[in-house]
């Protein structure tokens, strides 16, 4: 052996299969995220025939960019002329969040672009709107100068009733009554309780199945409930069952048991800083845990009850005790539902951290709801809301973001937590003043386009124009509703600069033909695999499948939004992962040359191979780097899909590949020719007598 030669990797046969059979489960998961159709198909057969109720395989489908699914690309400048120099960044940056907000949910875009870019002195906002249809109506509600609003609680009660509107209230109701009394009449007597229903229900939802509302719970329909837990399958109401809403004739169909339900009670430490701990009797974090932490040392089944009335922080503890009654799944922060949710019955959880403050948690009972399947006759009446509108929750108070100066981050001298303060204007400053005095120990509400960003509650009259928001705001946190706010405050209108839309049929069309080009590509390259190298070649085809499923499974995990660039990216990859190949096969065929051993020179192909392919994929992800770094759309797309495919080659030639060829290899002679490497042992004793 020469002197700097290493020894040949040797595995077992089992740790070989092992690894085959654990590429083979990767392939074949990476083909359920993909293509998860066929699967659902078949989980659909099997509930049907065994009523298993095995989940379904999410098929969400491909992030598509706009180019591919249509849509609008706007580009807007904004004019921050008006803006100080030092405050223009963060001032177009609250723009985007604006704008981002106003196009997911006033135009209901789920995977809008928005994006801030600068050439020279102007900001500009790019904003991408996949699959939008009303591009007008886009430009209208994002060009709006962003509207700042503070508003207080409306106490006021809703007006009487008029004589008129009174009359119609009573008359409505009387047909109402009328006309349910009827439809009680025939479903009692014996009639068919479907046609009673397509005869008198006004419920459009259950008007064409029979009335079926389906298994129904305490919390959607709890006045029906309560009907259904006293009867039988199969009894229709003797009277009218009132709801909230209108008049019932209720029949039960069947009784199956519900979701479990869990009763607990808790207590709990808050601190300040923490959410809902209105009066902190905790100033820092620190103390509130050591006070839980005393707390857990005493506590037990027979005096958590006194203990949760004595120090407990909850409003209410003096009076229930902790208590929390009964709930069900999902119905308390995920932190506090782990830590109940399958404990032991008269069980004490450890001390359980949220966003709350510390609890410990009495799990004083589990059962499990029961639900009834009904159906019904509905016929609606008329409430004094339904004539006279519920007065809205918050009122104007006339304060907006004219009269405020200036939001900004800054620091609690004493705490050192983060805050927002606000500085305002001599008018503003008058406005805010009778604002805060006539609602100490109450919420404020800051609205920006007409949606709360932040109800502050006023602990005391500020007449100076200077506010601070406090809550336990993480830098991010305080940051952006700093944002939000000089958004609504400084003037930086925004102009739209340049318009294209993307037609949906021109985008299906570039990826149907993005998809076959792709496709071909991947054809091409696995022939000219398997015709120029023959049996390593169609191992190279394995792990272009294993390659692709894997790139393509990575791509919908993480949501990236595929574009014409970003496939060109992915085909692209393809060439460097066959590239990998190349250079280990051609380096087999040198290895076998000088007279190796077929598993000898398998491993030193590898192993040989292997600087020159770190050293192109090296370059290539460095490449790749500065693309997402110094560009923008397009070609980060294109950069990201590239990376992610040339890290995945490197794994399928160097993992896959050698895997599958440690264990087929074996099945050959070493003494016969060798064809199906593509070179014989003749060829080889010819190259070594020379």
């Amino acid at each position: 052996m020469a002197k700097n030669a290493k020894p040949v990797v040797s595995l077992t046969r089992s740790q070989v299969k092992w690894r085959v059979l654990w590429i083979g489960i990767l392939l074949v998961v990476c083909a359920l995220i993909v293509a998860p159709t066929y699967a659902n198909k078949g989980v659909d057969w099997v509930n049907n025939k065994a009523n298993l109720g095995l989940p379904r395989l999410p098929d969400k489908g491909f992030n598509l960019g706009l180019d591919l699914q249509g849509g609008a690309h706007l580009v807007y400048q904004a004019d921050t002329k008006q803006v100080p120099d030092a405050d223009r960044v963060d001032a177009v940056e609250g723009v985007r969040d604006v704008i981002e907000r106003r196009v997911r949910g006033g135009l209901g875009v789920s995977e809008p672009l928005v994006q801030t870019t600068r050439v020279g002195e102007d900001f500009r906002i790019i904003v991408e709107l996949p699959g939008i249809a009303d591009v007008n109506t886009a430009i209208k509600m994002i060009g709006e100068t962003p509207v700042l609003e503070f508003k207080e609680q409306n106490n006021e009660p809703p007006r009487d009733l008029t004589k008129e509107e009174l009359k119609q209230l009573e008359d409505f109701n009387k047909a109402a009554d009328v006309k349910a009394k009827l439809a009680l009449k025939e479903a009692v007597g014996g009639a068919d309780f479907a046609g009673v229903v397509a005869k008198y229900t006004q419920d459009d939802k259950s008007k064409n199945n029979g009335g079926d509302l389906g298994f129904v719970t305490d919390k959607l329909y709890p006045e029906i409930y309560a009907w259904a837990n006293t009867h039988k399958d199969g009894e229709v109401s003797k009277e009218l069952v009132k709801s909230f809403d209108g008049l019932n004739v209720v029949k039960r169909i069947a009784q199956r048991q519900g979701e479990k339900q869990v009763a607990a009670a808790h207590i709990l430490i808050c601190y300040k800083g923490a959410e809902r701990c209105d009066n902190p009797q905790y100033l820092t974090k620190e103390d509130a845990k050591a006070k839980i932490l005393e707390l857990k040392k005493q506590v037990n089944a027979q005096n958590f009850s006194k203990l949760a009335t004595e120090f407990s922080t909850e409003p209410n503890a003096k009076t229930s005790a902790g208590d929390l009654g009964k709930f069900g799944k999902g119905q308390m922060v995920p932190e506090f539902e782990k830590a109940v949710w399958d404990a032991p019955v008269g069980s004490i959880s450890d001390i359980v951290e949220t966003q709350f403050g510390f609890h410990l948690i009495y799990k004083k009972g589990e059962d499990f709801v029961k639900e009834y399947q009904v159906a019904r006759v509905f016929v609606k009446t008329q409430q004094k809301g339904d004539i006279v509108p519920p007065t809205e929750q918050w009122k104007t108070t006339g304060l907006s973001g004219k009269q405020l100066k200036r939001a900004e981050v800054t620091e609690d001298s004493r705490t050192g937590q983060v805050q927002v303060s606000l500085a305002f204007d001599d008018n503003g400053t008058k406005l805010f003043a009778d604002i805060t005095g006539r609602n100490v120990g109450k919420p404020v509400a800051i609205y920006l386009d007409g949606q709360p960003i932040s109800i502050p509650k006023v602990n005391e009259a500020i007449t100076s124009g200077s506010a601070v928001i406090s809550g336990g705001f993480t830098l991010l946190e305080a940051k952006q509703l700093s944002q939000r706010l000089n958004s609504g405050a400084l003037p930086v209108p925004v102009e739209l600069i340049s318009q294209q839309k993307v037609d949906a049929t021109l985008g299906v069309d570039s990826l149907t033909k993005s998809f076959h080009a792709g496709l071909i590509g991947l054809i091409g390259v696995m022939l000219f695999m398997i015709i120029y190298y023959r049996f390593p070649g169609l191992l190279s085809v394995f792990s272009l499948i294993v390659y692709a499923l894997l790139s393509l499974a990575t791509f919908k995990l993480l949501g990236v939004t595929m574009t014409l660039s970003g496939i060109a990216g992915f085909i692209l990859s393809i060439g460097m992962a066959v590239d990998t190949n190349v250079l280990v096969f051609e380096r087999l065929k040198e290895e076998l040359r000088a007279g190796k051993s077929l598993h000898t020179a398998s491993e030193e192909s590898f192993r040989r191979s292997w600087p020159s392919i770190r050293d192109g994929h090296i370059a290539t992800l460095v490449s790749c780097v500065f693309l997402v770094w110094f560009g923008t759309g397009f070609v980060q797309g294109f950069a990201v899909t590239l990376a992610i495919g040339v890290l995945f080659s490197l794994f399928t030639a160097i993992v896959a590949t050698r895997a599958m060829s440690r264990l087929v290899f074996k099945w050959f002679n070493e003494d016969g020719n060798l064809l199906f490497l593509g070179y014989t042992k003749k060829e080889s004793s010819e190259v070594i007598n020379k």
